[in-house]
């Protein structure tokens, strides 16, 4: 199969505005110019002067669009979108424009149809069917409700072949992996842009945080499962040491409902290795083929690796935890009182007791509390710790993490201990690591602790220890670019 293109989308006011940013737009292959997105449609002023091949859209707003005029007038803009020599000009199925396929007989013509609920029941038929009209590209756009909606489009790939003419997209950010990987399904290009809404992602984070021109049918896969990680810096600090060590692999993240949505799809997909974060880290400990000594003594894993053909469950939260605590505190006797009682929490008191410390759990939930302490076993105590008997806390819940950033497990006047410790990094200077600061104690954010788990889950995948300071300077670059997007001050 010949390597996917880059189409880039875009979108604007006027026509001069669409013009005006498609000219800026210097990486992709082929340029989706949306004329249904300006006030005033005038094809051959969006196609004058083009240095790059366009597919010219007029989108309905039946099928996701913006345009509100009536069909014939639809028809028109395609039409001459045709006859002035546009490469390519995408035409909705539904819209059953046969006269406008029949100009060309099907070449230059993108045969499109979008499902915004899910994948048709009959997905095969209605592919087999655009086939058949003669259109040189046929895309079909599903919504992927779970991970494992992008299988049938896998399976779609597989049936009809390679260079068959397709576009295969889930949309949504379940969908990640057919945009990012357009060939494992088939695709002849896949799309960039900024509609948000059909889960594009930028042109920037398509070719350098997931290097999209280096990828192919021999890459391998790794990812981030867990429940809410649109914000998370994983992807862009292990993406950064597969560059550095020159593999060709990807790191992408995997939104699970739950854990039986990633099995299905990562076993179905053949992905090497992940990482695994909340809500998952209990869930899938039971969904592994096997479970590493460490991982089982904490009775949750953070990773899982795939190893001859049977994937391996692990956790390097406990070392990645005590890294940063190791030349800052003498942890031996410290009395702790560890917030939360999920998967991180289940790790941190394993290191801390192993640490020689003194070790309460506190949490919202005690009856999650106290299941936990059965297992570790530890003393519970009240949510929130009592002021004065604690002299390290460690924050293990997700109060505080982006974007409820004004939001903290502990009052200003609760701080009364010596050391604070929020594995939250996002922000990296939570409400939580400022007040105990202003309070007088020694703070300590999450990042840290963030790289030391990362840089250890990537020697056990690969068994090559991460170049030197990549991960930290990735996870940087990506918070202050993060914050910059965000408007948000971190």
């Amino acid at each position: 199969m010949s390597k996917p293109r880059l189409c880039v989308t875009v979108t604007g006011a006027t026509t001069a505005d669409l013009r005006a940013k498609r000219d800026t737009i210097a990486d992709a292959d082929l340029i989706e110019l949306r004329l249904d997105s300006v006030s005033d449609p005038n094809v051959a002023g969006a196609l004058s002067g083009r240095r790059t091949p366009v597919i010219v859209a007029c989108r309905p707003a039946w099928e996701g669009g913006a345009f509100a005029g009536s069909e014939e007038e639809r028809r028109r803009i395609l039409t001459e979108a045709l006859a002035l020599g546009a490469e390519y000009v995408d035409v909705e199925w539904r819209a059953r424009f046969d006269d406008v396929i029949a100009r060309t007989e099907g070449r230059r013509i993108v045969l499109s149809a979008h499902d915004f609920s899910g994948v048709p029941a009959d997905a095969r038929g209605q592919l087999r069917s655009m086939r058949s009209t003669g259109a040189e590209i046929v895309k079909l756009a599903v919504k992927a409700n779970r991970l494992v909606d992008c299988l049938p489009l896998a399976d779609l790939a597989k049936e009809v072949g390679p260079d068959a003419g397709i576009v295969l997209l889930a949309m949504g950010p379940h969908g990640l992996i057919t945009r990012v990987l357009p060939g494992r399904f088939g695709s002849q290009w896949t799309y960039a842009g900024s509609l948000d809404d059909l889960g594009q992602i930028t042109t920037e984070s398509l070719l350098q945080t997931y290097r999209f021109r280096s990828l192919g049918e021999s890459t391998a896969i790794y990812g981030l499962v867990g429940g809410s990680i649109d914000h998370s810096a994983s992807p862009a600090m292990h993406n950064a040491a597969f560059e550095a060590a020159h593999m060709d692999a990807v790191y992408l993240p995997f939104p699970a409902p739950d854990a039986d949505d990633f099995q299905a799809f990562g076993r179905a997909m053949g992905i090497m290795g992940a990482s695994v974060t909340v809500p998952h880290k209990v869930s899938l400990f039971d969904r592994v083929d096997e479970v590493n000594p460490v991982a089982s003594r904490i009775g949750a894993i953070n990773s899982i690796s795939l190893a001859d053909g049977r994937w391996i469950g692990g956790n390097t939260d406990a070392t990645g935890f005590l890294a940063p605590l190791k030349d800052r505190v003498a942890l031996r006797g410290l009395r702790v009182a560890v917030l939360g009682a999920g998967g991180a929490a289940r790790a941190v008191t394993v290191a801390l007791a192993s640490s020689g410390c003194s070790v309460r759990l506190h949490a919202r939930n005690p009856a999650q509390a106290r299941q936990l302490a059965i297992r570790t076993p530890l003393e519970t105590g009240p949510w929130p710790p009592e002021p004065g008997s604690w002299d390290l806390v460690v924050n293990c819940t997700p109060i505080g993490m982006y974007p409820h950033v004004n939001e903290t497990p502990l009052a200003a006047n609760e701080l009364t201990g010596r050391y604070v410790y929020d594995l939250v990094y996002n922000p990296p200077a939570t409400r939580l690591v400022r007040e105990a600061a202003a309070a007088g104690c020694q703070a300590l954010g999450g990042l840290e602790m963030l790289v030391a788990q990362a840089e250890e889950q990537f020697g056990w995948w690969t068994g090559v220890k991460p170049p030197k300071g990549v991960m930290r300077d990735a996870a940087f670059n990506w918070l202050a670019e993060f914050a910059r997007n965000e408007n948000h001050v971190v």
